[in-house]
Parts: C-alpha cells; sequence; structure tokens
C-alpha cells in the first residue's frame, strides 16, 4: 500500500484518543492527521472493522494505531469491553485526553423511522460508562441533526401517539444533563461538513465537553474556534474558503465517458475505470500522491433498461433535488430516495444506499470511490468486504457503501481535531494564573 504524503500538521505533539463506535475509521483519520495518537478503538461489525485494520492499524506509520497488548484486535461492542477489560480500562483513568465516538444514530434520523426506545440509541449508555471509568480531558460526540429533536415533533410521530405517547426530551439534552453531572462543560452545535472542504453538505450533530478541573476561562467556546481556524486550514489544504468543492470538483476524474476500462483490481467480474490523474485541487488532496488505480472502483452493472430510465432521468429532472412521488411512479421506482447529483453543487448528505444517488452525466450509480471522494476519504484508503447488502441484513450487516455512507468526513474530523488539541494543552502557569 502506498504512503500518504508528509502532513506537517501531524509533526505537532501528540495526545492520546480512544475511538468508540469506530466504523471504517473516518473520524479517527481525521484526527490522527490533526496530530493526535490512537491508542485504540471499538468497532462490533466485522466489515467495518477489516477496513480499520487494514489502513489504521496494520497501515500506514503516520495514521496508525498505538494498540495496547491486552486488547484482542477483532469485532466487539463497547458493552464487551467493559466487561471483560473493566481493569485495565481503570488503569487509564486520568490517561487519556479524549474520548470520541459517534453512536448508531438510525433512531435519531430524521430521514429514518425515530424511536425513543431503538437498542441502538442505548449505545450511548454504554459510552457513559467509558467516561466514568476513564474520566478524560475532553469528549467528542458526533451524530445526526435528528438527536436535536424531540421525539414526538415530526408529523408521524403524533399521528402514531399510541406509540410515541407524550413527546420525548431531545437525546442531545439527555446526554448534555449527564455529562455535566459528571463534571463537564459541555459545548454542541450543529455544523456543515461543506464548510470544511467536503464536497457535501451533510449537516451534522456536534458535541465537545472539557473537563470542569481542566476547564480555563480564557477557553473559547470550541465552535468559534473551529470557524476562526476554518480558512487558514482550508488554506493549508489547497481549498478556497469562499466557494464550496462540487461535485465535478471530487469525481470529474472519475468519469467513465470515452475512458478506457480494466477489470476491476478488487472485484474481478466487474470493470472499473483506467484511472488517468487528479485534474482539480480537491482531487489532488484526495488523491495524495497515490497516483495508482485506487480500489473501490468497481462499475455497477445495469440492465440496458435501467440505463434507459436513468439517462431520461438525466435529461427532464431537476438536478441535486429528489424526486418526488409523480417522477417516481413515472419512472416506475419503487424505492423512497433517489436523486441525480447537481454537478455544481456540493452532494446532500449520502445515505448508506448506492442507488439512491445518480451520477451528474453518466447514467449509472456512482461508484463506493466516488462516494468516498465524497466523504473526503484519501485515495490510498482502502475499503474491505463486499460492496453492498439488500434485504434485512442491511440492518446487520456494514459493506463498503454503508461504511462509507456512516463515517465522519475525515477533513471534518482533522479540523475538529485541531481544535480539540488546543483545547488539551497542559495548563502552564501563565494560563492557570490567568484562569486566576
Amino acid at each position: 500500500m502506498p504512503q500518504p504524503s508528509h502532513n506537517p500538521i501531524a509533526d505537532q505533539p501528540a495526545f492520546k484518543f480512544i475511538d468508540l463506535f469506530a466504523g471504517c475509521g473516518g473520524l479517527s483519520l481525521g484526527l490522527m492527521r490533526a496530530g493526535w495518537k490512537g491508542h485504540f478503538a471499538v468497532e462490533q461489525d466485522s466489515l467495518a472493522l477489516s477496513t480499520f485494520k487494514n489502513n489504521l492499524i496494520e497501515g500506514h506509520p503516520q495514521c496508525q494505531y498505538n494498540w495496547p497488548d491486552w486488547l484482542p484486535k477483532e469485532k466487539m461492542d463497547v458493552g464487551s469491553l467493559l466487561k471483560y477489560h473493566e481493569g485495565q480500562l481503570a488503569a487509564l483513568n486520568g490517561k487519556i485526553d479524549l474520548i470520541a465516538g459517534g453512536p448508531p444514530c438510525q433512531g435519531f434520523s430524521l430521514a429514518g423511522r425515530r424511536k425513543p426506545d431503538d437498542r441502538r440509541n442505548q449505545a450511548i449508555r454504554q459510552y457513559f460508562a467509558m467516561v466514568r471509568l476513564i474520566k478524560p480531558k475532553l469528549l467528542l460526540i458526533e451524530n445526526v441533526r435528528g438527536i436535536t429533536v424531540e421525539f414526538g415533533k415530526k408529523r408521524r410521530e403524533r399521528e402514531n401517539r399510541n406509540h410515541i405517547g407524550r413527546p420525548v426530551k431531545p437525546f442531545s439534552v439527555i446526554i448534555q444533563e449527564e455529562l455535566e453531572a459528571y463534571g463537564y462543560r459541555v459545548f454542541s452545535n450543529i455544523i456543515k461538513a461543506m464548510d470544511f472542504g467536503v464536497p457535501q453538505f451533510r449537516p451534522r450533530f456536534i458535541m465537545i465537553a472539557v473537563a470542569e478541573d481542566y476547564f480555563r476561562k480564557e477557553m473559547a467556546d470550541p465552535f468559534t474556534a473551529l470557524y476562526e481556524r476554518r480558512e487558514e486550514f482550508l488554506k493549508l489544504k489547497g481549498l478556497k474558503a469562499s466557494t464550496p468543492v462540487t461535485v465535478r470538483d471530487a469525481i470529474s476524474d472519475l468519469e467513465i465517458r470515452g475512458k478506457r476500462l480494466i477489470t476491476c483490481i478488487d472485484s474481478p467480474d466487474f470493470q472499473q475505470l483506467l484511472y488517468g490523474g487528479p485534474r482539480t485541487p480537491y482531487q489532488r488532496l484526495m488523491n495524495d500522491n497515490f497516483g495508482n488505480n485506487p480500489n473501490s472502483m468497481r462499475l455497477a452493472k445495469h440492465r440496458p433498461e435501467t440505463i434507459a430510465r436513468f439517462e431520461k432521468i438525466l435529461d427532464t429532472c431537476r438536478r441535486g433535488v429528489q424526486l418526488n412521488r409523480h417522477d417516481r411512479n413515472s419512472f416506475g421506482l419503487n424505492k423512497h430516495c433517489t436523486v441525480p447529483l447537481d454537478a455544481d453543487k456540493p452532494c446532500h448528505t449520502l445515505t448508506t444506499l448506492p442507488d439512491d444517488f445518480l451520477h451528474y452525466s453518466e447514467p449509472r450509480i456512482l461508484t463506493a470511490r466516488e462516494y468516498a471522494r465524497l466523504q473526503s476519504f484519501p485515495d490510498w484508503f482502502e475499503f474491505q468486504g463486499k460492496y453492498a447488502t439488500g434485504g434485512y441484513l442491511r440492518t446487520m450487516e456494514c459493506p463498503r457503501y454503508t461504511q462509507i455512507g456512516n463515517a465522519v468526513p475525515p477533513l471534518v474530523a482533522e479540523c475538529l481535531g485541531g481544535v480539540l488539541k488546543d483545547l488539551a494543552m497542559p495548563v502552564t502557569k501563565q494560563t492557570a494564573a490567568t484562569a486566576a
């Protein structure tokens, strides 16, 4: 595997973090590129863990976990970690600077069937147990913006009061109250990925908590600091702060029309583009001197009638807008979400289903690598396992498209990582005197 290019930001002093609910590693990758050092991570899906291990445990020296000997490098949930390794975790008390993690979001998502009693919502309780045991200086939680909305406030929830009952306070409030009770100063906001160089609107809830006994009065609000460093961060990446990165900026080098196709390097029964190199500043940033054919470039095998339908959608429907019910019916589409991409705007929030989005100029769905580009994963980052899963397995497995769609965009995580590093800096005599 080729190594990523030199990253001067990562040469700065490192602080230790743990990534809970790690997925394929978008959050970890961004934090490491901001100079953080990963201690260990937890992921319960074997496919996502395979990608995580390949890139961040056994992969590049610049982006690699310093894994403890006592913890197996295998799939595990946080509950099992607490059950079987409580002693080792307790020994980390005061030695970990940051616990980061995005608990499963399906129970909160405004795009799904929000349920206050969704078992996946309860993963946050395991997060709390880790916080009480390890007591890090900082906490970082990422989730969908639906976590800020009271259950029972959406129309279909009001129409189903027998199930929902009275409105339930947002989980974001429950989390904040719990962390404040543990002695943390809590800050939260909704940020958009496109503000940090990601070619995707992707609004996300971010919560940052600072231990009260570590908090200093001169500390700025973390989100004020985040946006203050935004312009310089994008400049370092060769991107403009004045205009967002568009879909075309991100994936035009992966268009196949008029290009040579070859046997897919990681799926021999399919074809892929013979990659010719980056064209735009964002593509050069993502290619990261990789140069060769990235993995996960498998092209879907669409039937002729499917291609014809996609061509008609591209010819007649508004770009960047989800097809309405009338259009879906006219094209014989049974699925709820189909969006022909607008080449000249950022993409709307990626889902985990590969057929939710159509390429802006070619009658096909996106490749997993194009998905990864829209999430700001570098080309050297290799995804593992099956590409997609159908039927009931969609709620049980994390194939490549799901891994990518669920991930924290690494560019967002990297900019957040810079802010968190400033918060984690040791208290000097001068700052202590100022705080006093």
